[in-house]
């Protein structure tokens, strides 16, 4: 793999107060280190506080809210988890628009923890098989989708983890779809990024 094989590539994490502090901070580092361009897209502008577990943790700046963000502009999705943001995010009517245009587009999303609530919501977990926290299970089986325990799922364009100690597989796997999608994308000639270093 390249030094930045994901270099040029444009990718919106979705969260809001209450995010599970390593499920946003950690994938983020990993994806800026591999050359991509992230940006935290959120309901309000400012900040938002992190988690970490019942505590709360540090925040992070919002780049963008929902109601400015265009789909169009990503390339992927990054959904992190902790409780409280992925059920407050799942009512987010723009948020809940906005991952269906990234689905419907076959842009590649990383979802991890709680943040399947948002997938849930938007009426798009019937088209995949997919982990998250346990308790996430029921709602993924009642909207029709497949889950199964495991520490990392890759299903099309998506890739799933439980909780933070799936971090380091999820981060890996994360690249590997992301830098398959940015390449595709190369060799169709529908999209030209910046040259990797």
């Amino acid at each position: 793999m390249a030094a930045r094989p994901l270099a040029g590539l444009r990718v919106a994490i979705l969260a809001t107060d209450g995010f599970e502090e390593s499920e946003l901070t950690q994938p983020r580092h990993a994806l800026d280190q591999a050359g991509a361009q992230t940006f935290v897209i959120a309901p309000h502008p400012g900040e938002i506080y992190g988690m970490k577990h019942h505590d709360k943790a540090g925040s992070v700046k919002v780049d963008r809210t929902l109601a400015d963000a265009d789909p169009k502009d990503f390339d992927a999705v990054l959904l992190p988890g902790g409780a409280l943001n992925a059920d407050a995010l799942r009512v987010e009517e723009k948020a809940k628009q906005f991952i269906t245009d990234i689905e419907n587009a076959e842009k590649p999303i990383a979802v991890i923890c709680h943040g399947p609530w948002l997938l849930v919501s938007a009426d798009l977990v019937h088209k995949h098989l997919l982990t998250s926290w346990p308790t996430v299970r029921d709602d993924i089986s009642n909207a029709g989708g497949r889950w199964e325990d495991r520490e990392v799922l890759r299903d099309g364009n998506w890739v799933s983890s439980r909780k933070p100690d799936d971090l380091p597989v999820f981060n890996r796997e994360m690249l590997r779809l992301f830098a398959e999608y940015r390449d595709t994308q190369i060799n169709r000639g529908e999209r030209r990024f910046e040259e990797v270093a």
